[in-house]
């Protein structure tokens, strides 16, 4: 499938004969090549030497057997911003940038922020880029998923704009109350087929699914969310497509009020969220 990723084959060349869609075609060829966009439509008649075509057919070859394009080119663009990512993380998508919208809308004036479940960082890091006046904590279980944060916020903020340790859930901040909690934690049913499907086969099982009914991490959180909520606080988790009716339900069950959900851009209820009474 790939006879035609030769030396002597131009950059026109290799987006005319490849079988893949044009964007990922694109992104590997500037990440194996190591060039920008611009560069890529000026050198489109650039020839390729022996040791390009060797590390774009590797490239091709991960791609075509299913490794998502994030993994293989180790970036994903995210509320605008490039962030890295590895496969200890989750891929950042669109879906959850509504998260951050509301992050933003509902956290007050120089105030603070949880974001658990942090992964990549991806929330965090998009909610104090946007909002340097927030204090902004991230928590995660995974050390290797909070090497990959500590990367992104190098990159994207100013020193000591995040805070990140290592936590199962609220473990590390016991007794410490925020403003705003965030979280997109693992909520795929155990055994559901999209699990095995797509760039879900390749990103890290745990921060998937919970192993159960796909709501055992809503009701640590929820539960626990009064300890750590200051007085009118609001806790906004993303969820499934399927899901906001039960975690709506967790949320009014602990007393939380104003319960409700938000839709994405696809019209589906998305995150659900509430807020801890005076």
């Amino acid at each position: 499938m790939l006879d035609w990723l030769q030396p002597g084959i131009t950059l026109a060349g290799c987006e005319n004969a490849s079988p893949l869609e044009r964007i990922d075609t694109r992104l590997l060829l500037m990440h194996g090549l190591g060039l920008t966009r611009i560069q890529l439509i000026t050198c489109s008649e650039q020839a390729l030497d022996a040791s390009q075509a060797q590390v774009l057919r590797e490239l091709f070859q991960r791609r075509l057997h299913g490794e998502p394009i994030a993994y293989i080119v180790q970036e994903r663009e995210f509320f605008g911003l490039n962030f890295h990512v590895t496969p200890d993380v989750l891929i950042p998508r669109p879906d959850t940038e509504l998260l951050v919208e509301l992050a933003l809308k509902y956290a007050p004036p120089d105030s603070s922020l949880l974001d658990l479940g942090t992964g990549s960082g991806a929330i965090a890091i998009s909610v104090a880029h946007q909002r340097p006046d927030l204090t902004v904590c991230a928590l995660d279980i995974s050390p290797a998923a909070l090497a990959v944060a500590q990367e992104n916020a190098r990159q994207h903020l100013r020193p000591g704009q995040l805070e990140l340790l290592q936590s199962d859930w609220y473990q590390a901040v016991a007794g410490r109350k925020f403003n705003t909690i965030v979280s997109n934690p693992p909520y795929i049913v155990k055994g559901d087929h999209h699990l095995s499907e797509g760039d879900l086969r390749f990103e890290p099982l745990s921060a998937l699914t919970d192993h159960g009914d796909g709501l055992s991490a809503y009701r640590s959180l929820i539960n626990q969310a009064h300890l750590h909520l200051q007085s009118r606080g609001w806790i906004l988790m993303e969820h499934g497509y399927d899901q906001a009716e039960a975690v709506r339900d967790l949320l009014t069950r602990a007393g939380l009020v104003k319960a409700q959900s938000w839709r994405d851009l696809a019209g589906i209820e998305r995150v659900s969220g509430a807020q801890l009474q005076k």
